[in-house]
């Protein structure tokens, strides 16, 4: 714990301009982030005596060490850039909404060259158009069959589509017409993105056109008695009609909004929106968030529309919020930026739109309560836990960062060491590494190499400046060193941190027979009682390490077994070895192909294909099958 007046700036030093700042802790990683109309007057708040600060500021400022600020030349500014940073850093300290579950959007792929149509969660990634979030999954797939029936584009994986093309065969879509087939070149690339193109205009909600050319082809079909071609444009009409029927009709024609609701009480709050594009709910969303900081709801809707809104396209013309959010006109032109034009955001008082935000609403109170029963004993027990841990142990402090490190191989082979680390006794999956490991004998030498290589970074990027710490991929120290083994692996572990340099960072092992906890120097093991959050937490981490360590592992081992199959054909270099295996996705897949087959593979002549096939058929005595 650090004294706030140790690292108070100076009176007179603090500009009175706009800008963003950042609290550091003695580690240099950030831990809050804001921004301010006035950076002298804002800071000024934080150095009071610590009796009139409120409790969570009062933890803020004295787990900091230190406060910068960045000037820019206005409010908008200033929130895009906190808004940035709070991104990049993810601050301990400050609020940010997560979405209570993982909802799933429909996905098209435009930035392939066949796009796939699909259901896709987690992150977005660039070039691919996101249409949703949808509250089910299985909605949104009989949405996909229904719509494939008028907009037959593709929907298969990318194996399946390889494996078609390379048989000159279309799966069972392309046979019963709900899928153009571009893998076997029944429709040419531009003509297949033609039908993504019409297929994302139809699920942004503009069917208007489709259904007028469908209308058309029936119309004038059926004038030329070609009845066939009638009845198909009529059955693709009625699938439309079906898809958009599936979204009721809330609002007026025509009516693009977003309708926000909110539920906030003093340590917790959740928000739920509503997607509504021409009149019809096209999606939903939820959020909760443990408040770090004391936020007032106006303060909150600020920060949920920050978080709401990061790409253009998803900005509609009218956001509905339940208060108007603080700082309402850098907000409002940063979101008018976003979309080029103008967004309202006000509040709904009356008519159908206060009536959805009610519903909203609840649907907010039903996110927060479900997330309660999940976490009521979660932030309880996760505090024993760690608590529990530093008795047993004996630690100066709770292990707040505590990081284990497992080796996994096959009889020395392929040898990997895995890093996972918890904050706050939960897994912090973006900050896990992986080392390969070349010339170790055993497993206790693997440890003192993987350790070796982890901390003498450490201390190399202790010494960056704060700023490129932050991207740093060893920059911060664990708490607790935890690694997968008995007295060996402690004391290779303990021996490797006291060589390069780290004797004051605390190392235990956990060893699976018994669930012993060694620590450096016992003749004896700590026993942990059965049933302890201690031991749980400690059993997590282990297990974790373990299952990392074998998934890298046998990634390792499956590419080298690829490639070892191909290494001993003449002609055969490493270029064609990645074609090969891009074109067929295996070598179980390649040993199947007949020579032609082989020969359309870029780079791979008809003599090579011949020497290939051959040699993974057992010609020659080469390789057996």
């Amino acid at each position: 714990m650090t004294d706030p007046a140790d690292y108070r700036p100076k009176p007179g030093t603090i500009p009175t301009d706009p800008g963003v700042y950042r609290f550091r802790d003695p580690h240099g990683r950030v831990v809050y982030v804001g921004k301010a109309k006035s950076l002298r007057q804002r800071l000024q708040n934080y150095f009071q005596p610590l009796t009139a600060l409120h409790p969570r500021t009062r933890l803020m400022v004295t787990t900091a060490a230190s406060v910068e600020w960045t000037v820019v030349r206005n409010e908008v500014e200033a929130l895009i850039l906190e808004h940035t940073w709070i991104k990049e850093y993810d601050p301990r300290f400050n609020v940010i909404f997560k979405d209570d579950k993982s909802y799933p959007f429909l996905a098209v792929t435009m930035n392939d060259e066949f796009p796939r149509m699909q259901v896709m969660r987690g992150e977005r990634k660039k070039g691919v158009r996101y249409f949703g979030p949808y509250a089910k999954a299985w909605a949104i797939r009989e949405t996909v069959d229904t719509l494939l029936t008028v907009l037959p584009m593709r929907t298969c994986a990318p194996g399946v589509f390889r494996k078609a093309k390379s048989q000159g065969r279309p799966c069972l879509l392309g046979y019963i017409d709900k899928c153009a087939a571009p893998c076997v070149g029944r429709i040419t690339p531009e003509d297949h993105k033609a039908i993504a193109e019409r297929v994302c205009q139809v699920l942004a909600g503009d069917a208007k056109p489709l259904i007028r050319e469908l209308t058309h082809t029936m119309q004038a079909a059926a004038e030329r008695e070609d009845f066939e071609v009638a009845a198909r444009a009529r059955d693709r009409l009625r699938a439309l009609t079906t898809v958009l029927e599936k979204n009721a009709i809330v609002l007026g024609p025509g009516t693009d909004a977003d309708i926000f609701s909110l539920i906030d009480d003093e340590l917790e709050a959740a928000a739920h929106v509503f997607y509504v594009r021409d009149g019809r709910i096209t999606g939903e969303r939820g959020w909760i968030v443990d408040k770090p900081e004391a936020l007032t709801p106006e303060q909150m809707v600020a920060v949920l529309l920050q978080e709401a809104y990061d790409v253009a396209e998803s900005v509609p013309p009218e956001v509905l919020v339940p208060y108007l959010p603080s700082d309402s006109a850098p907000l409002g032109e940063y979101l008018r930026g976003l979309r080029g034009a103008n967004v309202s955001v006000r509040v709904p008082t009356r008519g159908k739109k206060a009536e959805l935000a009610e519903s909203g609403r609840r649907n907010a109170q039903l996110v927060l309560d479900q997330h309660r029963l999940k976490r009521a004993s979660d932030l309880t027990t996760r505090s024993a836990a760690l608590t529990e841990v530093q008795e047993a142990l004996g630690l100066d402090e709770a292990p707040l960062r505590i990081e284990c490190y497992d080796i996994s191989h096959t009889q020395g082979t392929n040898q990997v060491g895995s890093m996972v680390v918890f904050e706050d006794a939960l897994p912090r999956k973006k900050e896990y590494r992986q080392f390969s490991i070349a010339d170790a004998v055993d497993d206790t030498a693997a440890m003192n190499e993987v350790l070796t290589r982890r901390f003498r970074r450490y201390l190399e990027e202790s010494k960056l400046p704060p700023e490129q710490r932050e991207t740093s991929r060893f920059g911060y120290p664990p708490q607790l060193v935890v690694v997968d083994g008995g007295p060996p692996q402690v004391a290779a572990a303990r021996k490797a941190m006291d060589e390069v340099g780290v004797p004051e960072i605390p190392v235990v092992g956990l060893a699976k027979r018994l669930e012993e906890v060694w620590i450096p120097g016992d003749d004896y093991p700590a026993i942990l009682p059965r049933g302890s959050e201690a031991l749980y937490l400690l059993q997590r981490v282990r297990d974790e390490a373990h299952r990392f360590a074998i998934k890298n592992h046998r990634n390792k081992r499956g590419k080298a077994m690829s490639a070892s199959a191909l290494d001993e054909i003449p002609g055969v270099g490493p270029t064609k070895q990645k074609a090969l295996i891009r074109h067929f996705g295996s070598v179980a897949v390649l040993k199947k192909a007949d020579v032609d087959q082989i020969a359309r593979v870029p780079g791979v002549g008809d003599a090579t294909a011949r020497v290939i096939h051959d040699a993974l058929h057992g010609a020659d005595g080469m390789l057996e099958p």
